[in-house]
């Protein structure tokens, strides 16, 4: 990495173990070469920027919400010849015009891959670095504008052994330093969702000079959830929700009481708490929707991701621990995805059944 790019960066970052650690160079001439073969610095579980929470969620109530159109053509990325040769054969085989506007992904199976090889559960989540860089990655050279990774939730914060989680803060400081560059080199841009001022102080810190350090980008952005709970989230919202409606009444200068029963409870709550309005007011209030969900390891569950996003997402489950995960199997789920008929409550356009000759009529409906 470039002097000139860690001025402004923490001093006394913690090293990779060193049965995982191949060097700087080594990893770019890896990467430049189309080996992949380096190990990689990005980390299974990344920490969120560091900001307080109402910077983090507040965002105007009258902010109208609709989904981000993207303003792309739809023709094949121009970085598709980085892919390896197994990933370009079954790129070639997508439709460039479905490609998913948004990924979202449950990182899960690091302990039970480290479990399985008789390895401490630290060097499981060490090599479930290597996903992320190889899945993000892979993202970034098909143009996928948007891709979100369950690295940290509430839940792992509060029950995970200290340890496990104070490893986890290091293993983040040290990806960040190292791997900065390496995004900016792939046109990546950092987010982060999540209680993101919980964390600790030193980490939050990184965090807001590696989202700097990439805020200019404009290629695919990974956002990392952190200390993230879906049904939190949502309390977040209710929160500023009802701290707006708060603010409004002081602002003109009357009480609750008396804004409400001058326009009629009902009708005054109805304009104000509105499905908009609360999705206004989620962490993800910029981003559209995911498209797709992967969950890695087999379980069939959603464990409190994104809960209110994915209402309408098509859901991929593989067996496949996430170190076992790579760029091709990224490919292989959004392949499944292309398959799929989303219909949004509605019938799909391949229906074509009448109903006029099934349904009873009116009179039938009176008998």
């Amino acid at each position: 990495m470039s002097a000139s790019s860690l001025k402004d960066a923490p001093a006394n970052w913690p090293s990779p173990h060193p049965q995982l650690r191949t060097t700087s160079r080594r990893r770019t001439q890896a990467f430049n070469s189309g080996q992949r073969s380096g190990a990689s610095p990005f980390p299974p579980f990344l920490i969120p920027v560091p900001r307080s929470l109402a910077s983090a969620i507040l965002i105007p109530a009258s902010r109208t919400v609709s989904q981000p159109h993207s303003s792309r053509v739809y023709q094949n990325s121009p970085r598709v010849h980085e892919l390896s040769p197994e990933e370009r054969t079954l790129y070639d085989t997508l439709d460039p015009s479905r490609i998913p506007q948004h990924v979202a992904i449950i990182m899960d199976g690091n302990g039970r891959w480290a479990g399985k090889r008789a390895l401490k559960r630290f060097l499981g989540h060490q090599q479930g670095a290597e996903s992320v860089q190889y899945v993000v990655e892979t993202a970034s050279r098909i143009d996928l504008p948007w891709i979100t990774l369950y690295a940290f939730s509430l839940e792992n914060n509060l029950r995970r052994p200290k340890s496990e989680v104070n490893f986890l803060m290091k293993l983040l400081k040290s990806y960040l330093v190292s791997n900065v560059e390496r995004m900016n080199d792939n046109n990546i841009r950092m987010a982060y969702i999540g209680r993101t001022h919980e964390l600790p102080s030193e980490v939050q810190d990184t965090m807001r000079w590696a989202e700097a350090q990439t805020a200019k980008n404009t290629g695919t952005t990974l956002t990392l959830a952190l200390n993230y709970g879906s049904r939190s989230e949502i309390v977040d919202a209710t929160r500023r929700l009802a701290h707006s409606i708060l603010a409004e009444a002081a602002h003109r200068g009357i009480s609750l009481e008396d804004m409400l029963a001058a326009e009629g409870v009902d009708d005054a709550l109805n304009t104000r708490l509105t499905e908009a309005t609360l999705a206004s007011n989620l962490y993800t209030a910029h981003m559209p929707d995911p498209d797709l969900v992967i969950r890695t390891s087999g379980e069939q569950r959603i464990s409190n991701f994104l809960l209110w996003q994915i209402a309408y997402a098509e859901i991929f489950v593989t067996e496949r621990l996430w170190p076992d995960f790579r760029g091709l199997h990224l490919l292989e789920a959004i392949a499944d995805y292309q398959q799929r008929e989303r219909r949004f409550g509605g019938l799909g356009e391949t229906s074509d059944e009448d109903l006029g000759s099934v349904l009873p009529t009116e009179p039938e409906l009176t008998r």
